[in-house]
């Protein structure tokens, strides 16, 4: 009897063993296809929410990305409705499965162009062309900067507002969400999400990524000081970059204030 319940105490844990290794090592295969016409699509942005992992479809629309059962993937393709998918235990047995997405119908946005009465005198002229005045503002000591516009009449005090005030809407957004903030810093070292993010310009991924909502993204920018014309511009890899960097000042800013340094 001894020997029997030892046996299956060994069996148990052999068992148990595999099955946590086996959900830690899994990855799940498939292709990705328009919906209306069946033919694969090149290029589709997929990400694994829960891993903080990213890959893109190969020329035959096929994919291979790292994940456990009850990861989520997320799936965008420019002119399509982005999806997200749930990894299932049979995806995971049976191998590859084809993920359909639905094509947008697009819209022209409206484009307003500027006249501008040119003289011919090019020192004249070059004056009403319109310069970006959104400069980066850095302080000596500090590794971080900060987003200001040159010729505003509280450049100055923004900067220093961002080095000196405690950041209780920081506070509120990453305080309370540790575990998207460590998703964060995975975000930043996953070179393959850094080449998503660089050619993105939507924040989709990001707000999927931090499960954020987009109004909240561009708060979280604003309050660290970038410019409207920051916010309006930057790719999400600038995006992810500035919020990276915001929440490291916000971690300098919490100690010394625990601390009584400010």
């Amino acid at each position: 009897m001894a020997l029997m319940k030892k046996l299956l105490f060994l069996i148990i844990l052999i068992t148990g063993t595999s099955l946590m290794f086996g959900q830690v090592n899994t990855t799940v295969k498939g292709v990705v296809i328009n919906s209306s016409e069946g033919i694969p699509l090149e290029s589709v942005n997929i990400v694994n929410i829960n891993e903080v992992k990213g890959t893109t479809t190969n020329t035959r629309g096929e994919f291979e990305i790292k994940a456990k059962a009850t990861d989520t993937l997320h799936f965008s393709y420019l002119g399509f409705k982005s999806i997200r998918v749930r990894v299932t235990n049979d995806w995971i047995k049976y191998g590859s499965s084809t993920i359909e997405l639905t094509e947008l119908a697009l819209a022209l946005e409206e484009v307003v162009v500027n006249n501008f009465k040119l003289t011919g005198f090019l020192e004249v002229d070059i004056k009403q062309v319109p310069v970006n005045t959104n400069y980066r503002y850095s302080i000596s000591g500090l590794e971080t900067g900060y987003e200001a516009g040159g010729t505003s009449a509280n450049a100055v005090t923004r900067v220093l507002g961002a080095v000196f005030n405690p950041a209780d809407f920081l506070h509120s957004m990453f305080g309370k969400q540790p575990n998207e903030m460590r998703k964060l810093k995975k975000m930043k070292q996953d070179d393959e999400i850094r080449t998503l993010l660089a050619n993105r310009f939507d924040r989709e991924m990001l707000v999927a990524l931090l499960q954020v909502d987009r109004v909240d993204l561009d708060e979280i920018i604003r309050q660290c000081n970038y410019s409207k014309s920051f916010i309006e511009t930057a790719n999400d890899l600038q995006i992810l970059d500035a919020i990276s960097e915001c929440y490291e000042e916000y971690k300098v800013l919490s100690r010394n204030r625990k601390y009584g340094k400010l």
